[in-house]
């Protein structure tokens, strides 16, 4: 055994024997659970109940983004149109032929493929915009 392994067993072995605080649980009913999640307001309630109980400013507490959704118009024109499409199913017979074999590689097929990639195109460029991932509204 070279001495690297040993001292790397000596650390592993003082690490485990290092025990960790048992975390602390507390049982809400739905309505008090609720009425901290309002009245945390966005902030993460560990942090909001841990500043609260000891008296501490929440300080810059990253606070999640609750709607993500920017443009719900350009959303609802995808949502849409995947829809009215069979996009899902016509991709999904073009990859079990091509995973066959058995795509025969002809103008048609290769046009169709082509026009498949650009509504899945079309339909991300309207998700980031939907979403705001787009600086501006700009095309992606």
């Amino acid at each position: 055994m070279s001495t690297s392994e040993r001292d790397f067993n000596a650390a592993a072995a003082a690490k485990s024997k290092k025990k960790r605080e048992a975390p602390f649980s507390l049982r809400l009913s739905f309505e008090e659970k609720s009425a901290l999640r309002e009245a945390a307001n966005g902030v993460p309630l560990g942090a909001y109940i841990k500043a609260k109980l000891f008296d501490e400013p929440l300080g810059k507490v990253r606070r999640r983004n609750t709607n993500p959704v920017k443009d719900h118009e350009a959303l609802g024109r995808v949502l849409g149109s995947l829809g009215r499409s069979r996009l899902s199913q016509n991709l999904n017979q073009l990859a079990r032929a091509a995973n066959t074999g058995a795509l025969p590689v002809s103008p048609d097929v290769e046009a169709e493929i082509r026009a498949a990639c650009a509504d899945v195109q079309a339909m991300r460029g309207e998700l980031l915009r939907a979403l705001g991932s787009l600086p501006g509204g700009g095309e992606p």
